[in-house]
């Protein structure tokens, strides 16, 4: 990637501490480019207003350009317009379908997978579904490099399986697990299948028709759009069988004391004003990056995994938390014995933000053995030099602290 790319992202440009900014947080939240910033300044300046039921001008601005985001993310996904449920983020779409889905179709008895790394937002939900309903909550495990054991997995499925919920990449370490063939087996016994896209993606081309995942969430703060935004996407089937998730304005037709009528998808799950700012900037977002190409994008940051992976095996002591063979542009690091909170704070003194803990992801350290790591994650917009940077200044807090 150029200069160019880096031009369209005023935050990079700036000094913490006195050193040029290193962004290194990506995992976490993504920063904003131009396109995505100018459209919310745009909303604000020039049509804010509520959407869907306006008659005026700023109305009909703001719901075309509302639902043209919408229309992005259908075609960036592969998806129907209709199965794209606009919510607040990925911990959204969980619960939703945990709650809509779930409620409905789980029974005493019927059993939920979940993998061994997943995101607390994708284990808490259905924790809270099987207490309710009596179910059991089974995990794959995983092996020392941070890959799921397939054979352990197939030996989970059953008839009693009826929800399958699972990460495309882990957030913690990177790892890209095999997502396709875990659909396919899940639905060899008839359960559906939740795929947590948060982290792929921002780094590569996700098709829900080619995966055939019966649901798909994602958050738009770390695809380079605004913060409290995200998408759920289901199989129309399906979300017209869930009951809504919420009640109120937009996801009726009509109500009366007797009786209220659902609106159809996908407003059915959309209840009140929504964030409209969001769901635009998230159209911004993905009009963006495919100008770039997401091949691209992911050509170029499995470079800087490489490069990155070499150079920070230099530092003395340092050792990799997650070697999966595949894997996305994530470095989770310890280093000897010093306390990952200290290298944070240390790289934060040279204007450098990684970020440290367990990141949500307390069952896979208690896998790991460990209390947490140091996670450094690259998008597209950093460079081979900020890595250099990274690792000199590894070395110089080996060197003072050794």
């Amino acid at each position: 990637m150029n200069d160019s790319i880096r031009a369209q992202f005023p935050i990079l440009h700036q000094s913490v501490n006195g050193k040029p900014l290193i962004y290194f947080d990506n995992a976490a939240t993504s920063q904003k480019p131009l396109a995505v910033i100018n459209a919310i300044k745009d909303y604000y300046e020039q049509y804010n207003s509520n959407i869907h039921r306006g008659a005026h001008h700023l109305a009909q601005l703001a719901t075309e350009k509302y639902e043209n985001a919408r229309t992005a993310v259908a075609q960036h996904i592969n998806a129907s317009e209709h199965e794209i449920n606009f919510v607040r983020g990925t911990t959204e779409a969980v619960n939703l379908v945990a709650t809509s889905y779930g409620r409905k179709f789980i029974k005493a008895g019927d059993e939920i997978i979940v993998s061994e790394m997943e995101h607390h937002s994708n284990i808490v939900p259905w924790q809270m579904l099987c207490e309710e309903k009596r179910a059991t909550l089974r995990v794959i495990p995983i092996n020392d490099a941070g890959e799921i054991i397939f054979e352990e997995y197939l030996k989970l499925l059953s008839e009693k399986t009826k929800i399958v919920s699972i990460a495309y990449i882990s957030n913690a370490i990177g790892s890209i697990h095999p997502v396709k063939e875990v659909i396919s087996e899940a639905h060899k016994v008839g359960a559906v299948v939740f795929i947590d896209g948060a982290q792929a993606l921002p780094h590569k081309k996700v098709d829900v028709k080619d995966l055939d995942c019966d649901f798909l969430g994602f958050s738009g703060h770390k695809v380079f759009a605004g913060t409290g935004i995200g998408i759920l996407y289901g199989k129309a089937e399906l979300l017209e069988a869930m009951n809504p998730y919420m009640g109120g304005g937009e996801m009726i037709k009509s109500v009366s004391f007797a009786g209220t009528t659902y609106n159809d998808l996908p407003f059915k799950f959309e209840a009140g004003t929504p964030h409209i700012e969001g769901g635009i900037s998230l159209g911004a977002a993905i009009n963006y990056i495919n100008e770039i190409g997401l091949d691209k994008i992911a050509s170029y940051e499995d470079e800087l995994l490489a490069y990155g992976t070499e150079k920070f095996l230099e530092v003395e002591g340092l050792r990799i938390v997650g070697t999966a063979k595949n894997k996305a542009s994530v470095i989770s690091f310890l280093v000897n014995n010093i306390h990952m909170n200290d290298i944070g704070i240390l790289l934060n003194e040279q204007g450098i933000a990684i970020r440290i803990g367990h990141h949500c992801c307390q069952p896979l350290m208690d896998r790991l053995k460990i209390e947490g790591t140091c996670r450094a994650s690259f998008a597209f917009y950093n460079t081979k030099e900020e890595i250099d940077a990274t690792v000199n200044a590894l070395k110089r807090i080996v060197k003072r602290l050794s």
